[in-house]
């Protein structure tokens, strides 16, 4: 601090301080240097096409076919010249804009693709439709844990609600022979697993990590053995649930490249749509929300001014239930038609770092669990194609996307002041 003196007045003037932060620079300058190894380094000849129509569309766009080594040598030379635009931002102590990032990303993606598919084509439709497939349980779990983070509780149970909704849909689906009431199996079931983990940790003050990787392991053993033991002796009764039918919307299922994987979809998929627009509308714009956030950020400040903390933490902890839960339900009614031992495969911690990723916030939670999604999705296009990408690596690929967004290419983000702290009153 320095003190200026004009007249009669002394005026303290406060000297800024300049933070720079190197951490996006270095990621993408990683990356662009991987680019670069790759692309011109390992660079393949030929060329990569892309369709970018199916059958059906309304209008059919001619397939893009463009050059390998040109494009990819001509995008890394892109992706340098955003990481060093990205450095002199920070040397400037400036951010780098979030949509540069976004950019940055998707031209590597395009870049990665046109390498990997020298000599043969890509289905930009079916690469979307198998990640929008693959990202539905995803973004439940996702609005789940931000609805519970929100209001001050870590749900580290989400792959349990996942698991436990697929299971119960499945047997209610089987037995009754409709899948709707397997939807509300799979929510009871959800929310069954969050009143545990609410009660622990909020009546008991159980740390809530410790209680929701408990959660995680017991649902995963129960649902194990009533696999081997029940469903799998009894397969045609218990374990073979009629699946939703997926519902074309005339003239929007027919918009090319979007159109298939956006409108040709079960209920389930249009439920999320609904879904995702309503927590954000609620969470941000109602009185509810409201309330749900001074929880999360300064429960005893709410309490003060008559809020009940603890009720409003057992109620929308069990809400983030039902809605995992659902998402459970699509593993066996919309996807694979039964179900299967582990079969969420750690889908609940991806929808966790999700919930990191997108900043507590249901809009970038979703996008973020979309990313999450195509990485996911990825490896079975390039397996299709013959990609000369190992296969070990590409099933690591979802994780590591996972590691490397949580890790902060994304720029600073602040939890819920109150996220895992037990409130005593």
């Amino acid at each position: 601090m320095t003190t200026a003196t004009s007249g009669i007045a002394a005026r303290p003037v406060l000297d800024k301080a300049i933070v720079r932060s190197w951490k996006v620079p270095i990621g993408l300058g990683v990356f662009a240097l991987i680019a670069a190894m790759l692309f011109i380094g390992f660079g393949r000849d030929g060329d990569s096409t892309f369709r970018l129509s199916t059958g059906s569309d309304l209008l059919q766009l001619p397939a893009l076919t463009l050059p390998t080594r040109l494009t990819t040598i001509l995008l890394t030379l892109v992706l340098a010249a955003i990481a060093g635009f990205a450095t002199m931002r920070s040397a400037a102590a400036r951010r780098t804009p979030l949509w540069l990032i976004a950019v940055f990303g998707a031209l590597f993606v395009i870049a990665f693709l046109t390498w990997a598919a020298a000599g043969a084509a890509v289905p930009v439709p079916g690469l979307f439709v198998g990640t929008l497939g693959l990202s539905v349980p995803l973004i439940f779990g996702a609005l789940g844990g931000v609805i519970c983070e929100r209001v001050g509780v870590v749900n580290v149970a989400i792959e349990g609600q996942l698991l436990a909704g697929a299971f119960a849909s499945a047997v209610v689906a089987s037995v009754t022979r409709q899948p709707l009431l397997g939807l509300v199996g799979a929510m009871i079931a959800g929310v069954l697993v969050s009143i545990v983990l609410a009660a622990f940790a909020i009546r008991y003050l159980v740390d809530q990590v410790i209680v929701g990787v408990v959660l995680n392991v017991l649902v995963t053993g129960l649902t194990s053995f009533f696999f081997s033991k029940v469903l799998s002796p009894n397969a045609a009764v218990l374990n073979n649930p009629p699946k939703f039918d997926r519902i074309e919307i005339p003239v929007l299922s027919q918009i090319p490249i979007l159109g298939p994987a956006l409108f040709r979809q079960t209920i389930i998929v249009y439920v999320m749509y609904v879904a995702v627009a309503l927590v954000w509308y609620f969470l941000f714009k109602t009185r509810w929300g409201l309330r749900v956030r001074s929880v999360g950020e300064h429960p005893q400040a709410a309490d003060t001014v008559g809020i009940n903390v603890a009720r409003t933490r057992f109620l929308n902890v069990s809400l983030a239930g039902a809605i995992a839960g659902f998402g459970g339900a699509y593993l066996t009614l919309g996807a694979v038609g039964a179900f299967n031992k582990e079969m969420t495969a750690g889908a609940g911690f991806i929808a966790l770092a999700a919930v990191i990723f997108g900043r507590w916030d249901p809009i970038r939670a979703t996008l973020a669990a979309l990313l999450f999604g195509f990485a996911q999705n990825l490896q079975n296009v390039l397996s299709i194609i013959g990609s000369p990408v190992p296969s070990e690596f590409m099933l690591s690929l979802p994780y590591v996307v996972t590691i490397v967004a949580v890790a902060g290419l994304v720029g600073a983000s602040r939890a819920p002041a109150a996220s895992g702290k037990p409130y005593i009153k």
